[in-house]
């Protein structure tokens, strides 16, 4: 229990940081000796120091003979900085207390082997769960060819994201709205096909928590229709990519304006995800509109879906496109993980089926 108490306060700081540190994972550190905490630590963002050293670094000379407890495998090999594992040698730590495994080639396991073989005790598992869902965003970037996705949906009890005239301001309430903010700060881009562009005009940008984040926004537009006064091309808040199929005097005078292109020969979900994972995207929003969030559940391209609900009806509007399905055993099928209450309102989190943990917010 001591173990899982300790490793929980840095699971608990590793989540202060969750989305501000890609391309890199989420980890939190905590030294203690004799029963005390004498070290703190949470990486900030990449290309500062890790977890580890932070912690260590704060608990100093307390650190020899110390336990060391860390959410998630210290890298044993240089990158933007320096190996956590040499840092823990040097610092006397007698034992260290693993959340889970890193999966990343140039790490898994590796870290571990290295301090075992100069003698530190490691342990490796405790709250394995807890923490392997803390990064599942950073997992998938690492072993797969694509970002994790998470699918944000707002909508009615009667499955509506929009009216028929395509309004959806305001579906739901503002507190469920900085909830969906949150979930724009935890990502490295947000994607919106043109019909919401066209309709919203939304910023797509994270307002609403007490973080200071610049997200990719990503625009999925085949025709180039976007207006040059549209609030997401403004580079002031940040980058913009436009994907389209069609070229014309349009698409260099976005370029001019600051604005990203990548053009397709076709709109391919696969193939724009690649690019965006070589692009150093781990982990993508896709917040609409009904047709764009259709085709990646059509295709079942997702690690997850996030379905805000209110108590309203709308009757005739718009919601999920044709999957396809003729029968109701042919169901795309989810799982409830986690599930929370705002006011009258409702927030799902659902997973693919393999996908069995279930968490409490």
């Amino acid at each position: 229990m001591t173990d899982e108490r300790f490793m929980s306060l840095a699971l608990s700081l590793a989540k202060r940081r969750k989305g501000l540190t890609h391309p890199n994972p989420t980890v939190g550190a905590v030294v203690v000796k004799d029963g005390e905490i004498v070290g703190l630590g949470y990486h900030e963002e990449a290309g500062k120091p890790h977890a580890e050293v932070v912690a260590l670094d704060q608990a100093g000379r307390e650190a020899k003979g110390s336990t060391l407890y860390v959410t998630l495998e210290p890298c044993s090999h240089h990158g933007r900085t320096p190996p956590c594992t040499e840092a823990i040698l040097r610092s006397g730590v007698r034992r260290v207390v693993v959340a889970t495994l890193d999966p990343n080639p140039q790490v898994s396991g590796r870290g571990v082997e290295r301090l075992r073989s100069e003698g530190v005790e490691v342990s490796v598992g405790v709250l394995e769960e807890e923490a392997r869902i803390l990064n599942e965003d950073f997992f998938r970037f690492v072993t797969s060819d694509r970002p994790y996705v998470t699918l944000k949906v707002a909508q009615t009890v009667d499955g509506r994201i929009a009216t028929l005239s395509g309004d959806s301001k305001w579906i739901t309430s503002l507190e469920s709205r900085k909830i969906a903010h949150r979930l724009r700060a935890e990502a490295t881009a947000v994607l919106v096909g043109i019909t919401t562009v066209l309709t919203d005009d939304p910023q797509l940008t994270v307002r609403h928590v007490p973080v200071s984040k610049r997200v990719l926004r990503v625009v999925i537009d085949p025709d180039l229709e976007i207006p040059l006064d549209a609030k997401v091309l403004d580079t002031r808040d940040g980058d913009t990519l436009l994907v389209h199929t069609a070229e014309s005097e349009k698409a260099e005078k976005l370029r001019e304006m600051g604005v990203e292109t990548l053009k397709l020969e076709r709109v391919d979900l696969r193939e724009l995800l690649r690019y965006l994972k070589e692009r150093g995207v781990v982990h993508l929003l896709v917040e609409g509109g009904a047709y764009t969030v259709t085709q990646f559940l059509r295709e079942r391209i997702f690690d997850r879906m996030v379905v805000f609900q209110a108590p309203k009806v709308l009757g005739e509007g718009k919601g999920i496109g044709d999957m396809g399905v003729s029968k109701v055993k042919e169901a795309l099928r989810l799982r409830l993980r986690r599930e929370m209450r705002i006011g009258e309102e409702r927030v799902f989190e659902f997973v693919p089926p393999e996908e069995r943990r279930r968490l409490r917010w």
